[in-house]
Parts: structure tokens; sequence; C-alpha cells
């Protein structure tokens, strides 16, 4: 499969296989020119990816390349036992639970996956979980909390599967459900946005006393193709990057607006560019973040994540002099 390159990617490509070039003519050596054209190439990424807009920001979460929940399973989480189905209709892959070992740390994963072949992306919608999926994510949050181990949630979809069959099995139920549950389960709960967190299939396994965000993921209450629609009754290359710049979706944004707690830095170009890199990141914040959580008592939690859900849009008017 070709490498998708997106279009202010051009000149990284460009110069990545000047690059390539000049080491084949000295294999094992490198010169004055070569390490030049090193930190050229480091500066180059540092300038494009600190300068996304909305949009671009929305191609690069996108990206095929991008790790999944399936990669950092691998990548940071060990002895990880996969639970399934919800005891009522059956097993959604698009949401994936289970116990693992993070560091020293015994934890219940609840990540969102959108599969990599046709195969699995058609197993897994695209990321789009079914009511069966919310209702075992929500099964396993219990579960965790039984066992008093926090839970880590990773969110990655474009949204809730919008089919009939989900809406007669009662999608928006079971979200509204999960976001009264996870409010109240006492146990030290760490949301993180991988790639796309879209509107209410995120928000199904969003309620956490940490809700941070990777640096070029995006969180929305629709899609930008969604509100381009809405808006403007098309969603073409013109209108899809002012709905996303109208939307407010990016790291940056909701950090400054409180939505979330913190941006976890990429890699430089991105995570698509280096896994490994990525999840060694991931696993340092989600580390730290358990230890803070589990020096509070289960009253102190519900509180704090009660209180930071609470004051979500809340802002100050001034009244007119007179």
């Amino acid at each position: 499969m070709a490498k998708l390159v997106l279009p202010f990617e051009k000149s990284i490509y460009q110069m990545e296989e000047t690059l390539a070039e000049l080491e084949a003519k000295s294999p094992g050596q490198a010169d004055d020119a070569i390490r030049a054209m090193r930190r050229e190439l480091v500066s180059l990424k540092k300038s494009i990816y600190s300068k996304l807009d909305p949009w671009q920001t929305i191609q690069v979460a996108r990206h095929p390349d991008r790790p999944h929940t399936l990669d950092y399973i691998n990548l940071i989480f060990e002895e990880f036992v996969e639970l399934h189905g919800d005891r009522a209709i059956g097993d959604d892959r698009a949401i994936r639970c289970g116990f693992a070992r993070l560091g020293d740390y015994r934890v219940m994963l609840v990540g969102q996956e959108k599969g990599r072949t046709l195969q699995e992306r058609t197993a897994c919608f695209y990321g789009c979980a079914h009511p069966e999926g919310y209702r075992k994510a929500l099964r396993c949050m219990k579960l965790a909390a039984k066992f008093g181990l926090p839970v880590i949630c990773l969110i990655d979809t474009p949204g809730a599967f919008p089919g009939i069959g989900a809406e007669e099995r009662g999608q928006a139920q079971l979200i509204a459900t999960n976001l009264l549950e996870m409010s109240r389960t006492p146990t030290p709960i760490v949301c993180v946005v991988i790639g796309e967190g879209g509107s209410g299939g995120a928000l199904g396994i969003g309620v956490g006393d940490r809700v941070s965000m990777l640096e070029h993921a995006y969180y929305s209450v629709i899609s930008p193709e969604g509100c381009a629609g809405i808006l403007w009754k098309e969603a073409n290359e013109q209108t899809k990057p002012l709905a996303a710049e109208a939307l407010k979706l990016t790291a940056k944004h909701l950090l400054s607006l409180g939505v979330i707690d913190e941006i976890i830095p990429e890699p430089i170009g991105g995570a698509h560019r280096d896994h490994r890199e990525m999840a060694n990141t991931l696993k340092s914040y989600l580390v730290r973040s358990i230890r803070e959580l589990r020096q509070l008592n289960s009253d102190e939690l519900l509180e704090g994540r009660y209180q930071k859900f609470r004051k979500m849009g809340v802002f100050l008017t001034e009244t007119a002099a007179t």
C-alpha cells in the first residue's frame, strides 16, 4: 500500500528522499552535508507541525498509519486479557476491553479500535461502536471498581454507529447511561483522545478524573463534514476547513476552554511517524496520572470528577454601567 502523504507534508518527504539518496552514496558515513540536512529536516518538521490549522490537525488525526488502541496495547501494556460480550446482544469489536498491567499497576483498559486491514475495519465498523459496545465497556468499568482497579479509556472514533439497528437497540440511551455511571464509578478513570474524538461516540467512554488529548488529535461535538453540511448544505474543500476552525476542536483550543486537562506531546512529525516514541510518552503520562489519582479516596475522586464537568461551559457576564 502506498504511503499517504498529506498536502502539507510534501516538502518533508521530498527532503527525506534527498537525504536517503545522500546516505546511500556514503553508507556508514555522515559528512557535513548529511548532518546539515538532518538538522534542516528536523527544523522543517517542527516548523510545519507547530503551525497546523484545525483542518490539517484532523487530517493528521485520521492518518491511516497513526497508532490505534491495539498498537498501544502491544507497546505499552503487559498481560492483556481481553473480556468479550455485553451479556445481552454480543461482542462489539469497535470497543476492546480487558485486564492489563501498566508498569506496577493492574488496570482495566477500555479502548476504541478502528482496524488496519479492510477485514478488521469491517469488523470494527471503522471504530463506530454499537450499543453493545458501550454496554460491554460499562460492565468492565464496574468490574474494575469491584476489584479496585484504575480504568484507562483510549478514545478514537468518528462517532457512534448511526445505523437503524443501533438506534433500535438504544444507542443514545446507552451513551447517556455510560455518562451517568462513569460519573459515579468509585475508581480512578483516565481518558485520552488518541486520534478522533467524535461526538457522543467519544463521550460514551470519556468521563474521567483526567481527560487529555494527544497533540494532533481532535475532540468535537460533530465532524467538520457534518457541520459544513448543516451550515452550508455542502461539505467541500472550502467549507470543511471553515467548519473545523469554527468548532474549536484542537487540543490547544480545548485546553484553553478547560475541556481537557493536558496535551500529550507527539513525536516530531506526528504519532504516525514513530509509534514507539509515542507509546513511551503516553505510558509515562498514564503511570503518572494513576499514581496521582490513587492517592485520593473514592469520595475525593467522585467530588473532583463532578466539579470538573460541572464547571464546563460556565462563564461570567458583566452588567453594563448605568
